[in-house]
């Protein structure tokens, strides 16, 4: 491993050169808004960190060590004639990668608000590990085109990791690889992987779940990332050099000046990785901003030859020839004038995908349902077709909540933006069902274009038990005119599980064929004391139990039915005697 660090040192040295006053300036601020922190337990900016025994995320792959520009035109180090690439368009973020950051940014405000992790920082990772998933080319659900893998760490120039998944993430029985976007070693996902996107996996190769992942990586043992010391603990867990440290906090910097959404597939891929060359030192490219020795060196001056002296040896020469008188220069012909240059038309802008869209169409989306409380199951799709009948990729269609409802999107969205696949399908994250019941609208427009709507009715039922139990069997007695020793408690299940927020009604019924309320016998009170025989508005706890409240005995003797009956259809008869 000491050998694979030392070749990231030579293999990093120009870039590293090159980026000097960026990083001393990252270094002097301790990056965009990071707050300093005390004590000096930061490691040190040597050339790399050896990795300690709690390993990191990546396994110490390798990454790209690419630096965001300065102010020049041309990236440092770009080949001559190739083609330029400028500050804004390295400032460029996929759409959906953007998205996947931002989201997890939300997620961590909820979940870990202490931690306060921006996006950018995920950003910059994400730069160094994957050029921000190869430029973007992921799908409309966020899942790369094509698996992402690192090298394979079997100790040959890398760390020596045994196979821990089976291959299951990586593909190999043998030993592990870095996976996806965000490059997790297995080991690593299998802790801390997550499902972002809702649609019930936790897939290393989906941007939403790699990001999401990464920021609860980073902010884990209660890490504060606006204190210096512990962002640096975070990136050096992630990948334990200090090489890696500062480029990623260059591009963290970067990407909280100069940053902007591009479509996805189109963004700037980096070059140079930390493992190109096997270890061989390349040849270092001159900067730019340092003028070749013809610019800065003056010509010499040729030395005068002294002229000779008459009398000291040296022959005298001849006077030298008169020149013959020019010849007559013929009077040149005017020139014709040349011809204007033939103007070369300049072609109109390419139209955006959604120019050529026409209509958008269900895609099959099943019934839209669920339980309160409960994740829907089906997920709603819509296909961007043009005048042809033909479908519409890299379309934006947004899904909008409409109506009564607490249903929402993940991270509580009522409105999410998803970009249609090759095959012009568009498919929105699995909705979170409320506590509301009934039904309302989601509709799903093109972005940017006036077409008819998509409009999809979604349910959402009561929460429901199939049976219901008394906790105990203790009888139920009472003397006439007092209150019943013991109180009514029973447990709600559906499908064998507690079932929690279940509504219930409690009704002392006349007999166990009539169940109409009873107008003598066992009571309830209400709030003035009055005796009452029906409780309606009754909820099961989180365990599903539910106790009634006290019941009370008039004059009446003999056996009296207490029925309860929840939403769903489960009942329970319970017997009260009067003696």
């Amino acid at each position: 491993m000491a050998a694979h660090i030392g070749r990231r040192l030579r293999k990093g040295a120009t870039s590293t050169a090159v980026a000097a006053a960026a990083v001393a300036a990252l270094s002097a601020s301790q990056a965009p808004g990071v707050t300093p922190a005390g004590g000096g337990s930061d490691q040190p900016l040597t050339g790399a960190t050896p990795p300690s025994s709690d390993g990191s995320a990546t396994g110490n792959s390798p990454y790209y060590t690419d630096l965001p520009p300065l102010n020049t035109p041309t990236k440092p180090g770009a080949p001559t004639g190739g083609p330029v690439v400028t500050g804004p368009a390295e400032a460029g973020i996929p759409a959906t990668v953007l998205a996947a950051y931002k989201q997890a940014e939300q997620h961590l405000k909820t979940t870990k608000p202490g931690c306060n992790l921006p996006w950018q920082l995920l950003a910059g990772i994400g730069k160094v590990e994957s050029g921000q998933a190869r430029g973007g080319r992921v799908d409309a659900n966020g899942t790369t085109l094509a698996p992402i893998l690192g090298p394979v760490l079997n100790g040959v120039g890398f760390a020596n990791i045994s196979d821990t998944d089976k291959g299951a993430y990586d593909g190999d029985a043998t030993h592990d690889r870095a996976v996806g976007p965000m490059q997790f070693i297995p080991s690593t996902w299998a802790t801390w992987g997550q499902d972002a996107n809702g649609d019930g996996r936790k897939d290393p190769n989906n941007i939403y779940d790699a990001a999401r992942a990464a920021g609860m990586y980073l902010c884990a043992n209660d890490r504060d990332l606006a204190l210096k010391g512990d962002l640096d603990r975070a990136i050096l867990s992630y990948n334990r050099s200090t090489e890696y440290l500062r480029t990623v906090l260059s591009w963290f910097g970067y990407y909280r000046d100069n940053s902007h959404q591009v479509p996805d597939g189109t963004g700037v891929l980096p070059v140079d990785r930390s493992d190109d060359g096997a270890g061989a030192s390349p040849t270092p490219t001159p900067s730019p901003r340092t003028p070749s020795p013809s610019a800065t060196t003056p010509p010499a001056t040729p030395e005068r030859t002294p002229s000779p002296t008459p009398g000291d040896g040296t022959p005298t020469p001849k006077p030298p020839k008169p020149t013959p008188p020019p010849s007559p220069t013929p009077t040149p012909k005017p020139p014709k004038p040349p011809k204007p240059p033939t103007p070369t038309p300049t072609p109109p802008p390419s139209p955006s995908p959604s120019a050529s869209v026409t209509r958008i169409q269900d895609a099959g989306t099943g019934p839209l349902t669920a339980t309160a409380g409960t994740r829907f199951e089906e997920r709603a799709a819509v296909r961007a077709l043009n005048a042809a009948g033909k479908p519409v990729a890299r379309v934006g269609v947004r899904f909008a909540v409409v109506g009564d409802t607490d249903a929402r999107f993940p991270d509580g969205a009522t409105t999410v933006t998803v970009l249609t696949g090759a095959d012009g399908t568009a498919t929105a994250p699995a909705l979170q069902a409320g506590e509301k019941t009934g039904e309302f609208t989601l509709r799903a427009t093109v972005v940017g274009r006036d077409v008819a709507p998509v409009d999809l009715t979604a349910t959402v039922t009561a929460r429901r038990a199939d049976a219901l139990t008394r906790t105990d069997e203790k009888e139920l007695t009472a003397a006439p005119e007092t209150a019943f020793a013991g109180q009514v408690q029973v447990k709600a299940t559906y499908k064998g599980a507690a079932a929690p927020g279940v509504a219930l009604t409690a009704t002392m019924v006349k007999t166990a064929e009539d169940t109409t309320a009873n107008d003598k016998g066992p009571f309830f009170k209400d709030g003035q004391g009055n005796p009452v025989r029906t409780l309606e508005g009754l909820t099961t706890d989180e365990n599903g139990m539910l106790t009634l409240p006290e019941v009370f005995a008039d004059g009446q003797t003999g056996t009296f039915l207490l029925r309860l009956t929840t939403t769903g259809g489960a009942t329970l008869t319970v017997e009260l005697k009067v003696a």
